[in-house]
């Protein structure tokens, strides 16, 4: 069962949730070299990578990136204190994503 948690409290405790699985919202950003979850999307827009943890892209999120990209989710997986992401500018990885979705999630039709 993930644990519910935010992403400040990753970002300013992260060795307490080093290994564990989490559940976290924040703002995806998927792209070359810098797939990344952000605290905010002004975050992403400031370039702002210490407000931002490392994701490790899934074939699932492929299919999904038109979904995904550029918009806030709720995001289940495995929290790595240690790999901080392209060239060592994030705050940890969010690595064996298990489950994401665009947040808020869409109306049933």
């Amino acid at each position: 069962m993930p644990k519910d948690v935010s992403m400040v409290q990753l970002l300013a405790t992260p060795e307490k949730f080093d290994g564990k699985l989490v559940r976290v919202f924040g703002f995806l950003r998927l792209e070359f070299e810098g797939d990344a979850l952000y605290l905010h999307r002004e975050d992403d827009t400031q370039g702002l990578t210490r407000n931002a943890l490392w994701v490790d892209r899934t074939d699932a999120m492929e299919r999904e990136q038109e979904k995904l990209n550029a918009h806030y989710v709720l995001i289940e997986a495995t929290f790595d204190a240690e790999d901080t992401g392209h060239m060592g500018l994030f705050g940890g990885a969010l690595k064996k994503v298990t489950r994401i979705i665009p947040w808020p999630p869409a109306a049933p039709k």
